[in-house]
């Protein structure tokens, strides 16, 4: 899972117990058609029943570094007996830990919160190797992960019930029950937030889980399934696999798994949501996204522009809520000079390096696919105003590296507008009025987050109020919520009625159950007892 220099680095410093979950090398490298025979590369193992456990699977995926392309690992293709033995274990272990007080797996949820603040750093340092981000973002990327494990600490306030007398020795109560099995399948651009968005919240409601991560870049996961059993979390109450099509379509069918949570693109949501639902699971599904960002001409200019930048090229543009397409309302378009010369003071190129401002994308089909999508906008009429393509980092020639992009001029029946391009790269529709920019929005089939820019107290209300999106930010350029709240991406962005983290996050972990109860008062009552000694009449 990592580079031999990496584990020197960052790894050795972990607990022996999550170190035995990188072998040293692959167990069959004959079944790695991908992988050259002279070359070696340690394995990525599941995490079945509390232990790092070698799969005896025949095919492999690659592991490589977004940066250099350097081969760090194999991710193996869990067999579906490894995949039964994992739902066997969780199966087993949730029967005692959902018997476990709200209070004691509070206290589990307070160590893990300490453990991975203490090791956020080097959580941080695997992302930068396996994902791309830069380091300052990776460590982003594990806080806001960090703070759902927070809010699961408050579950005992959050899992309290509701009582009422209502008829004479009769109360009605409701409580909230966990579901038993669940799972959660995750995606490669946020590999400790999301997980952390899904485990802690289900094992905190006395559910256990099996976790996929991406097999992009399963290394935060795993470090993550290491703190969470030195917190507490009992064997098999947190699995681990890993794999692609197969895997995720066992999650869907296995009869055990009562719920999936999914992050990911809108073909494998979709799938999810309907093979689970067609399985009776509760599937929470968020799907693609197409964010706008309006500015007005009120807006404070200089503030906005920094906003948009680095909202627009931040993690290289690999994000769900990811500021991707600005829309310019006026003059406001005469703007775009100042914010090209924004976005070529940004620098690209490898995340462990503190002046870099974004890194590479996943892989070089991610990067294809952003270029083709480029030149779509070209060719069907905009302007590349900021052209990114061929971007070359000293050092790292073979990295996966987009600079920051904006095409210009773009109208919405284009493909670079219709498609998520997921990339450094900002699409640019110009408009004359507030009215036509809530029109243009909300005709788009998404609904995962917008902004608008603005100094007018009446034209943010007026957006607010009238905007189709779930997530609304005025004058914040990624308006995603904090646990208290929940993601609330809407439409498109969404399948599934209950979101993630927050009050909503807790009950899709959960079900209700109300009893209604009658206890006689005049059961209870009796003579005084007698002592006298009994006679005969």
């Amino acid at each position: 899972m990592l580079s031999a220099a990496f584990k020197a680095h960052s790894v050795a410093r972990f607990s022996p117990s999550v170190r035995r979950g990188f072998a040293t090398s692959i167990p069959s490298l004959q079944h790695a058609a991908t992988l050259d025979k002279s070359q070696k590369a340690p394995s990525v193992k599941n995490f079945i029943h509390g232990q790092f456990t070698e799969s005896q699977a025949t095919k492999w995926i690659e592991l490589r570094n977004p940066a250099t392309q350097e081969l760090l690992g194999m991710v193996p293709e869990t067999t579906q007996e490894e995949l039964r033995e994992a739902t066997k274990s969780a199966v087993a272990a949730q029967k005692e830990w959902r018997k476990t007080t709200a209070l004691s797996r509070q206290r589990v949820m307070m160590d893990l919160q300490y453990l991975i603040r203490q090791n956020q750093d080097k959580i941080a340092e695997n992302i930068v190797q396996e994902q791309g981000k830069t380091f300052v973002d990776a460590k982003g990327d594990v806080f806001r992960g960090l703070q759902v494990v927070e809010q699961a600490c408050g579950l005992t306030s959050a899992l309290m019930g509701e009582k009422m007398t209502v008829a004479k020795d009769m109360e009605t109560y409701m409580y909230r029950e966990p579901l038993g099995v669940t799972a959660g399948i995750c995606p490669f651009n946020f590999p400790a937030m999301i997980p952390l968005w899904m485990f802690p919240l289900s094992i905190a409601a006395g559910n256990s889980i099996i976790m996929k991560p991406s097999e992009r870049d399963p290394g935060a996961m795993m470090m993550l399934a290491e703190l969470a059993a030195e917190a507490g979390v009992p064997k098999g109450v947190l699995n681990i696999v890993h794999g692609s099509v197969d895997c995720v379509n066992y999650i869907c069918d296995e009869p055990a798994i009562k719920a999936i949570s999914f992050v990911g693109s809108d073909r494998a949501g979709q799938h999810i949501y309907t093979r689970g639902n067609a399985n009776g699971k509760r599937v929470q599904a968020n799907l693609g996204a197409k964010n706008h960002a309006v500015v007005m001409p009120d807006a404070n200019k200089q503030a906005t522009l920094n906003a948009i930048a680095g909202a627009a090229f931040g993690a290289a543009g690999q994000r769900c809520m990811a500021l991707s397409t600005l829309v310019l309302v006026g003059e406001t378009k005469e703007w775009l000079p100042e914010l090209a010369e924004r976005a070529r003071q940004l620098k690209v190129g490898y995340g462990m390096d503190p002046e870099v401002d974004l890194g590479p994308l996943i892989t070089p089909q991610a990067l294809q696919r952003a270029e083709r999508l480029i030149q779509s906008g070209a060719d069907e009429g905009a302007k590349i105003l900021l052209d990114g393509r061929g971007h070359v980092v000293k050092g790292y020639e073979k990295g996966n590296f987009l600079g920051p992009t904006i095409i210009t001029d773009v109208k919405p029946h284009m493909e670079c507008y219709r498609e998520e391009i997921f990339a450094p790269a900002l699409v640019c529709l110009n408009v004359d009025t507030i009215d036509e920019a809530i029109e243009l929005i909300n005709a788009n089939p998404y609904g995962n987050g917008t902004a608008v820019f603005t100094n007018s107290g009446p034209a943010a209300r007026k957006f607010e109020h009238e905007i189709d999106v779930g997530q609304v930010g005025i004058n914040v350029p990624i308006p995603v919520p904090v646990p208290p709240f929940s993601f609330t991406g809407s439409r498109g962005s969404i399948l599934g009625d209950l979101n993630f983290y927050g009050k909503s996050g807790l009950q899709f972990y959960t079900k209700p159950k109300t009893v209604t109860a009658l206890w006689k008062e005049t059961d209870a009552t009796h003579t005084r007892s007698s002592v006298a000694m009994p006679t005969m009449h």
